[in-house]
């Protein structure tokens, strides 16, 4: 069984990261998480993100679940959660659902702090404490089986569904035969290909649960008065070779590999250790996509990029994968695995190898072309006014 080193969690989990966060409630607290996080520890990660003091109901619970499933990660040794004081959301409740894994938590309020430099000061001191306290942790030994795989794909062209996302594919088919979790998302890109997916699913219940989900996203796009089936190729990946949807979902649903559907989650709800391939449903915007997967439990991310993309995550690494020779040339220094070597000769298992070997590398701690350039985006889904008024059974 192959094996790396990780952080052993209270809970159980193990991260291959050991962050301290700092996790606003809203959209006036994120520059102060993110200067709290400049002032502290290397290993202290800020998630600013875009969300307001007051959300309606179904957008606060979604904002709430993100944020307490990103401090939960097995990545994350503590947290520190912080709010201006006026939010819907309250840190202290945030704090709670993170506190039961077993880390350590503590909140800042900006108001009772004193304002914008007594909160940064208190902040980059509590940060402190926190970074001593994850110190102490020691990388112990784990197999495979305790590895939670996101995959992503983003900025796709022709080479995507031939070359880099059947070798990711080739890779997590690799880690659930080894007995852990591969997941897969955006929900849109199932469109075209929802019915070779549901092929694959364990049971009738995943089934029925993932062409409701595909019809839910084509549905509440069209309440925004969007056609998902006209709208997609994106002009991008019109730009980039891809010509129809279903060419483009074939591709997008190639990197999930070959095993059946084990399951599917909500956005930013928890993905099981040792659960084959599961699911997650979300939007296809690359970045909340993988801030959902990575609030679920993800310690790794593999991001398949056609025309190229420089993303990554605060929280969890991003191997950046193109099968495009020329944008392994010409990005080389975002890239950490060509698999454009598909398209002049080598198999896809022979791709799929190296992709797991740099999966269990980079879990082990060798850092991304990401980590090592901090480039870290964290964006959480915003449930948009049509989507809430359906979901509350107001929609004309």
């Amino acid at each position: 069984m192959p094996e790396f080193t990780g952080y052993r969690r209270d809970d159980g989990r193990i991260g291959v990261r050991n962050r301290v966060a700092v996790l606003p409630t809203s959209v006036t607290a994120s520059p102060i998480a993110e200067a709290i996080a400049a002032e502290a520890d290397a290993s202290v990660r800020a998630t600013p993100h875009q969300m307001g003091t007051s959300q309606p109901e179904r957008a606060r619970e979604q904002t709430e679940r993100t944020l307490a499933g990103t401090g939960r990660n097995p990545n994350v040794g503590a947290a520190l959660v912080v709010e201006l004081g006026t939010e819907t959301i309250d840190a202290d409740d945030v704090a709670d659902r993170i506190a039961r894994s077993g880390k350590p938590v503590e909140t800042l309020s900006i108001r009772a702090a004193g304002g914008t430099r007594a909160a940064v000061d208190r902040g980059a001191e509590v940060a402190g404490d926190l970074v001593d306290e994850v110190e102490a942790a020691r990388r112990e030994t784990a197999d495979a089986s305790e590895l939670v795989f996101a995959v992503e794909c983003g900025g796709s062209d022709a080479t995507s569904g031939i070359a880099a996302n059947p070798a990711v594919g080739e890779a997590c088919d690799r880690l659930v035969e080894d007995g852990g979790t591969a997941c897969f998302s955006e929900t849109p890109e199932f469109i075209g290909a929802e019915h070779i997916l549901a092929e694959r699913c364990a049971d009738d219940e995943v089934r029925e649960r993932l062409l409701e989900r595909v019809d839910a996203r084509e549905d509440m796009a069209a309440l925004m008065g969007v056609d998902m089936r006209g709208a997609q190729p994106s002009p991008g990946n019109q730009e980039g070779g891809l010509t129809t949807i279903e060419e483009k979902s074939l591709g997008a649903i190639s990197k999930g590999g070959t095993t059946p559907v084990r399951g599917i989650v909500d956005y930013a709800d928890d993905l099981p250790v040792g659960g084959g391939l599961v699911l997650m449903d979300t939007p296809g915007y690359d970045v909340e996509s993988v801030t959902g997967k990575v609030a679920g439990g993800a310690q790794v991310v593999a991001f398949t990029t056609g025309r190229g993309s420089t993303t990554g995550n605060p929280i969890a690494p991003v191997i950046k994968v193109t099968g495009n020779p020329a944008t392994w040339d010409e990005m080389a220094s975002n890239m950490d695995v060509n698999a454009g070597t598909v398209i002049e000769g080598d198999s896809l298992s022979t791709v799929g190898d190296r992709i797991y070997d740099t999966l269990l590398s980079v879990a082990d701690g060798k850092r991304t072309a990401a980590e090592r350039r901090r480039l870290e985006e964290f964006a959480i889904n915003e449930i948009q006014p049509n989507e809430l008024a359906e979901l509350r059974g107001e929609a004309a």
